[in-house]
């Protein structure tokens, strides 16, 4: 299991990725599950993957393959990131059939974000049929894995108005919190913040899983979380309540 997200708001984009891909008793691997391609300066792709692995190092080589071929379609000529999202689930469809015959745990989504020259930055999810949404107004994040844990998260805090550091914390936030849930998803935990109009990936962070910071921000959220729980209104106090019902 795995779980990503990546944040679009006003001034840019941030991606946050964990890196396990298996969680047995006696074998825990990691592999990274964010990449990154273009220019700096001129164009920057991101990528987050979830599901088969198979299937995603399939997808990630192929999409490597084009950009040294030199393919009709690749990352560094597509014109919009809407394209590049139909070409990733073109490509994902392709290597669900070609390896495996197809089937539901052969699956894979992704999710496809950056700008291009001349464009908005945008980030675009794309389901394991090989279709896509983006993100909108009241949207503002898109989850791929392990999602359940960390959205109440999310809908709360997450805005187009925020900071790309508010919007960091909370993707961090929402990885702990999805850590602590599921042992299936786990460090490294990689971050990438992507500026509107830098067409930079420089500011790309790996946390470890010995990082003081993970640490010390879940230590912090648990603490503030019991504290918030224990300022909650007392069930003694029964007055505020709906009348009860009577049998």
């Amino acid at each position: 299991m795995t779980y990503c997200v990546a944040i679009r708001i006003d001034s840019g984009l941030c991606f946050v990725s964990d890196s396990r891909t298996n969680a047995g008793v006696d074998n825990v691997s990691t592999y990274s599950k964010m990449f990154t391609f273009g220019h700096e300066g001129e164009r920057q792709i991101v990528i987050l993957s979830a599901g088969n692995l198979a299937t995603t190092q399939g997808v990630i080589g192929q999409i490597k393959k084009d950009i040294k071929q030199t393919a009709q379609t690749n990352f560094l000529t597509i014109p919009t990131l809407e394209d590049a999202a139909d070409y990733v689930g073109a490509i994902s469809l392709e290597q669900q059939e070609k390896h495996t015959g197809g089937g539901a745990k052969y699956e894979a989504s992704f999710i496809v974000g950056g700008q291009l020259p001349d464009q908005k930055h945008a980030a675009f999810l794309v389901y394991p049929q090989g279709n896509h949404i983006t993100t909108s107004k009241d949207t503002s994040f898109l989850q791929i894995g392990e999602s359940k844990y960390a959205k109440p998260i999310l809908d709360r805090i997450v805005g187009p108005g925020i900071s790309l550091d508010t919007a960091a914390l909370c993707g961090l936030v929402s990885m702990v919190s999805t850590m602590r849930s599921n042992l299936t998803v786990g460090p490294p935990i990689e971050v990438l913040i992507f500026e509107s109009g830098s067409m930079s990936v420089e500011k790309r962070y790996r946390f470890e899983e010995s990082s003081e910071y993970l640490r010390q921000l879940n230590s912090s959220w648990d603490d503030r979380l019991r504290e918030a729980f224990n300022n909650l209104p007392p069930i003694a106090w029964s007055r505020a309540w709906d009348k009860s019902v009577e049998n």
